[in-house]
């Protein structure tokens, strides 16, 4: 079952014929721990009259994460709104976006009042904004926010509205925010197969280069259909809904400084199963990292000199010869990588490149014809590929004034690719973890060497899955059921 299911102390709290969802007692629930059964993991809204501690509201959303069901509010929001200490470190954020709220609207209230937020909405339009923020940090059916209006706006108090404590017109638009609030789920009314799992995917409607095409989304959408998944798509404007999914699939280009990295942080906290996690994140989004990682687990790498100071140029120059590549810790989809012919170049690169970054890393120049890029899965390769460098051009991509231009890519069946390279890729793919990496390698007549581990690799139809078919996806899925499962 993955429907939501309302909670209430008495049914005339909240009568079914309000709701299209299920209605059922707080009692009913905590008596009977099998109500669901075993058809997946029901949503709850938990509209307790009380949040107190050893509270039938209480210990119905205590129990409801014991038995693997999604719940709003948890136990930890309940326990942190009980006193302003337990959240006073949230006010900063928070009185940030509300004054910035109240400038933006020319707010003129000196005094102190109070501003109801339900499911992250409010009917005082100027702090819409600030409600979503609220929402994300507390997820609570409906929030009372105490303010006092001033030169600087001050957050008094933050509690939990309870249902029962709402005036008519309050309660009103209190169901009209749990309808949108829960609309994603049943808008359409067609009868059809309730998914046993659903999958949030991350992406970006707007980046050039994503990790995975909007075709590429909508086509594992239909597959994951096929094997009871539900996936959908969502934006970084929607990290207050992520704890109603069970999972979590990052289709956006990853950094450690945006969005990406913190719905990988609050899917981790919410104990759900994510690629991209934020511990490989943070692994292979810096190459300096990668590098002592690489070496440490006895990984081939092209020779490296780390560049920190003036002297260290020299170094790289004797030993890395003539062109050398230079990299920036950071950089993603061949940006801030650079070949540099002399030593001059080099000079006046790093001069540039030391503005905004403390230390680089050059590397001896390996041309090849293409990069082997071996998808890795749970320490098992799930495809290899071929990608060409960009036509005239020593990268795979060719960034230009008029967009990227890339190379080809051929895909191989991983029992006809070279088995040292799979070897090599595996075992650098083991350092970071257990998630999706896609290992570049270089392979010469002389040595094979990883070049770099990205965490979020390239995974569009047609292309990875062009051998593997739909056995790429398929496995994809079995590591998120499995997870999902334990």
């Amino acid at each position: 079952m993955t429907g939501w299911v309302i909670l209430v102390d008495q049914e005339r709290d909240f009568p079914n014929a309000d709701t299209p969802h299920k209605v059922i007692t707080t009692s009913d629930y905590l008596a009977r721990p099998k109500l669901f059964g075993s058809s997946g993991r029901a949503k709850l809204v938990n509209l307790s009259r009380s949040y107190n501690y050893q509270s039938k509201g209480y210990y119905a959303s205590l129990l409801a994460e014991a038995r693997g069901h999604r719940v709003i509010p948890t136990v930890e929001t309940m326990l942190e709104l009980r006193e302003r200490k337990l959240y006073e470190h949230a006010l900063p954020e928070l009185e940030e976006a509300l004054n910035h709220a109240a400038h933006r609207a020319n707010a003129t209230e000196k005094a102190t009042f109070d501003l109801l937020f339900c499911f992250g909405l409010t009917q005082d339009a100027r702090f819409e904004a600030f409600g979503k923020l609220l929402f994300d940090w507390y997820r609570c059916p409906a929030l009372e926010v105490t303010v006092t209006a001033g030169k600087r706006w001050k957050i008094d108090r933050i509690r939990a509205r309870p249902l029962a404590k709402l005036g008519p017109e309050e309660a009103a638009f209190f169901r009209d925010a749990l309808h949108h609030h829960t609309q994603r789920d049943w808008r359409n009314p067609r009868a059809r197969t309730i998914a046993k799992y659903s999958l949030a995917v991350l992406h970006d409607p707007q980046e050039t280069l994503p990790p995975s095409s909007q075709e590429t989304i909508k086509y594992l959408q239909r597959f994951a259909e096929r094997h009871s998944v539900d996936i959908e798509p969502i934006t970084k404007r929607q990290l207050a809904e992520l704890a109603e999914f069970d999972g979590l699939f990052i289709r956006a280009t990853t950094s450690i400084d945006n969005y990406t990295y913190r719905f990988a942080r609050r899917a981790l906290q919410e104990g759900m199963p994510v690629i991209d996690d934020p511990v490989s994140m943070i692994r292979c989004t810096n190459k300096v990292y990668l590098h002592e990682l690489m070496e440490a687990h006895g990984v081939p790498i092209p020779p490296t000199i780390m560049l920190a100071e003036d002297e260290d140029l020299e170094k790289a120059a004797k030993a890395l010869g003539w062109p050398m590549v230079v990299k920036i810790p950071d950089g993603s989809f061949s940006r801030g990588v650079h070949r540099v012919e002399n030593f001059d170049a080099l000079k006046k690169l790093s001069d540039e490149l030391f503005e905004d970054t403390d230390l680089l890393l050059a590397q001896k120049f390996m041309p090849t014809e293409f990069d082997w890029r071996v998808g890795v899965l749970d320490r098992e390769p799930l495809f290899i590929c071929q990608y060409r460098m960009a036509r005239g051009h020593w990268q795979i991509i060719k960034h230009g004034p008029n967009g990227a231009r890339e190379g080809g890519v051929a895909t191989v069946g991983l029992a006809d690719a070279p088995p040292q390279v799979i070897d090599v890729a595996l075992r650098a793919a083991s350092a970071i973890g257990d998630g999706l990496y896609g290992v570049d390698v270089k392979q010469t007549a002389e040595e094979i060497a990883v070049i770099e581990v990205n965490d979020n690799p390239n995974l569009d139809h047609g292309y990875e899955d062009q051998v593997g078919k739909d056995e790429i996806w398929s496995r994809i899925l079995q590591w998120f059921v499995k997870r999902i499962d334990a």
